[in-house]
């Protein structure tokens, strides 16, 4: 989830941004008006309202390191839920790079509809524009095939495409009544926008990954150089290469935007010795996320429950707390955990 800020104020409470949620599974959107100075608080009785009563608890929520999320009421508030929390990190900022782009894509998808300016007004004199119409724009998206599943989004969640509005609009029909016959006016050039915003947010968005993401075709023993961001350099190596290389240590999982091949020239600032062939043992498949160790525990509430600070082997992933439960081979690393912490005699 992410918010998508700096919209025109809309309606009666002047919403200035969305909440956009998607469901990693479906694809399926939702678009929650909102401001952008919401509190956690204020977003927690939005999802309650809007979202938890139509599809129950989530049980797990990919988000960006927004205050928000990272606020004790937010954190505590799905700890009693039991849904976990996943956020980037400086590591890894990628966490989830479908559920990334997607909403990215998204995002752009609401900016481009809202800037049609589109409105209408009713018998009343009131003017009603897209935080009235964007709900036609979900509608619209869940209907769209997405290119991952082959299917529309609706068609996975619910089994069944909905009816448009703007699509079952009778034209035969003597207009009578001008709020009516406005709103009906109005869905018509909705009808024209929301295709034109969903296809062009998503050409957009694939001529900017394949522009920035290509990825190398890496094989078992090439050299490659890696990027020192996440490094802890000393002051007098500050003027080291952003690339070094020659890498000998093996790790089981690396994000590929931190490497790149290594192309051997005359000029070469750090000279490379002749390498020797290495033997890379198989990864398991949950290598990337195992635990190294048991750091701190916690009680929950002044219960009898207690939630461990576990550390990753793969430093990609930072520490959490997990429940007991949660932690494979539990007794060992709780009993090595409790044998560091006894006094020594």
């Amino acid at each position: 989830m992410d918010w998508v800020t700096a919209l025109p104020a809309s309606g009666e409470n002047s919403y200035n941004a969305r909440l956009v949620i998607v469901d990693r599974y479906s694809k399926t959107p939702i678009f929650l008006p909102c401001h952008k100075d919401d509190t956690a608080i204020n977003t927690g009785l939005l999802l309650w309202s809007r979202v938890i009563a139509h599809t129950g608890l989530f049980k797990n929520i990919i988000s960006n390191r927004d205050p928000k999320f990272l606020s004790s009421l937010w954190t505590n508030l799905h700890r009693f839920f039991g849904s976990k929390l996943s956020f980037s990190t400086a590591y890894h900022p990628k966490k989830d790079g479908l559920a990334e782009r997607m909403i990215q894509t998204l995002e752009d998808m609401i900016r481009r509809f809202c800037a049609y300016g589109l409105e209408f007004k009713d018998s009343d004199g009131s003017t009603h524009d897209w935080c009235t119409l964007i709900p036609e724009l979900e509608l619209a998206y869940k209907k769209s095939v997405h290119s991952s599943t082959g299917q529309t989004p609706a068609m996975l969640e619910k089994g069944w495409n909905p009816r448009l509005p703007a699509d079952t609009l009778r034209k035969d029909l003597i207009d009578i009544h001008p709020t009516a016959s406005s709103f009906k006016v109005m869905l018509d050039k909705v009808k024209h926008h929301e295709k034109q915003s969903i296809n062009d947010a998503f050409e957009y968005a694939k001529q900017k990954w394949d522009k920035s993401h290509k990825v190398p075709d890496f094989k078992v023993g090439d050299l490659v150089l890696v990027s020192t961001l996440n490094f802890i350099i000393s002051k007098a190596q500050r003027n080291l290469n952003i690339l070094i290389g020659e890498v000998e240590n093996k790790h089981p999982t690396l994000p590929v935007s931190l490497i790149k091949p290594y192309q051997p020239t005359e000029k070469q600032l750090i000279p490379l010795s002749n390498p020797t062939p290495l033997t890379v043992p198989p990864v398991e498949q949950d290598e990337d996320k195992k635990i190294k160790k048991v750091i701190k525990e916690r009680r929950l509430g002044g219960k009898n429950q207690r939630e461990y600070l576990v550390g990753y082997r793969n430093p990609v992933h930072e520490e959490e707390w997990l429940a007991e439960s949660e932690i494979p081979d539990s007794d060992k690393l709780l009993r090595r955990f409790r044998h560091q912490r006894r006094p020594q005699a």
